[in-house]
């Protein structure tokens, strides 16, 4: 491995493009690090990866790799000198080399011996393969062999752009395990970019919420699970977020007439409210019971999801709601079917914004 590894990313990116979008970020990543970079499309995220990449020039900032300053304002790195390695989306593997061909490239191409091609080809269980063309392999192998091919050029920052976005759902699932066994052979920064928060929340360390040129929110996937900072960042883990004003236990929203009981009777003020879609429950007729929050309302939208299906509420609030698909059928939803919400006190939790 490189003596390189000592120290990780610390960049500070500010980019102006000429279709007026502007990104302005700081991340860090430690040696031994994996740093998701979630975002919608349109974010930012593929120009975070050419800026470092030394793809995008920046407007100001600093992107240092290793101690070594690859872009300010004075100094600027060509591409194929920042001890780089990618992993694309769609592999981009040469069609008419072979596997250990493939993996080979990238020393011989910057005029340096393959010396680690055989110890990545081992690592990543791919020595069966060494002869085979890409056309002969699966998605789950050819994901493989780019890793390796990535690897194999002893870089300082492994960027996984969407490594797992070109195969189908059921292969990906398999391989999320398997890539984060892989990837911590690799004792440098890594950053994976996504769209996808269920690869961010297995295989990172930390999540980096990029919204429209910046960061939201940056945490361990349990600290974004527990206290996500905006509506994009619940939706992500999962949870319905809400702001509105807790008094006493009773939490008041603008321009909203609906009201929610919280057990939460200390934490006064102005507060973000969470409450697990798996925690609200729909009826057909007013429910009995001890639920403290109960209203009428429509059904917005109806999504299946495998085993759930998510169902979106209509105003007063537009919560998202997770039941099971046989439910959902019985019930007979469908948009502007009217339903009631049940929701307990004790699901409807609150943080003071104060706190964050």
């Amino acid at each position: 491995m490189s003596e390189l590894h000592n120290e990780g990313l610390d960049c500070n990116i500010v980019v102006e493009r000429r279709d007026g979008f502007s990104l302005d970020i700081e991340l860090s990543i430690a040696p031994g690090e994996t740093v998701a970079l979630l975002g919608p499309n349109g974010a930012g995220k593929s120009t975070t990866v050419s800026a470092i990449a030394g793809l995008e020039p920046i407007k100001s900032g600093r992107i240092a790799l290793a101690g070594r300053v690859l872009s300010d304002t004075d100094t600027w790195l060509d591409p194929e000198d920042r001890q780089l390695g990618i992993v694309f989306q769609d592999y981009l593997l040469f069609d008419h080399m072979s596997v250990r061909e493939n993996v080979a490239f990238g020393p011989i191409a910057q005029g340096r011996a393959p010396t680690q091609v055989d110890h990545w080809l081992e690592q990543l269980e791919l020595s069966a393969l060494a002869d085979r063309r890409p056309g002969e392999l699966s998605g789950g192998q050819a994901q493989r062999v780019a890793l390796a091919r990535a690897l194999a050029v002893e870089p300082t920052l492994l960027i996984l752009d969407e490594p797992l976005a070109a195969l189908d759902v059921a292969t990906r699932a398999r391989l999320r395990r398997t890539l984060a066994k892989h990837l911590s052979l690799y004792d440098g920064a890594r950053l994976l970019i996504t769209h996808d928060p269920t690869d961010a929340f297995i295989l990172a360390d930390r999540i980096a919420i990029l919204e429209n040129g910046r960061l939201t929110q940056v945490g361990t996937p349990d600290e974004l699970r527990r206290s996500p900072a905006t509506a994009y960042a619940a939706a992500l883990a999962g949870l319905n977020l809400l702001s509105g004003t807790n008094r006493g236990g009773t939490i008041e929203f603008a321009e909203v007439a609906q009201q929610l009981a919280t057990s939460n009777t200390q934490t006064n003020g102005e507060v973000l409210v969470t409450i697990r879609p798996n925690a609200i429950a729909l009826h057909n007729v007013q429910p009995d019971g001890s639920p403290r929050n109960t209203w009428q309302t429509t059904v917005s939208i109806v999504e299946p999801l495998g085993d759930t299906t998510r169902v979106i509420l209509d105003d007063p609030l537009a919560l998202s709601v997770d039941i099971t698909p046989g439910a959902a059928t019985s019930m007979g939803l469908a948009p502007g079917h009217p339903v009631w919400v049940s929701i307990k006190a004790t699901e409807v939790h609150v943080v003071a914004v104060s706190d964050r």
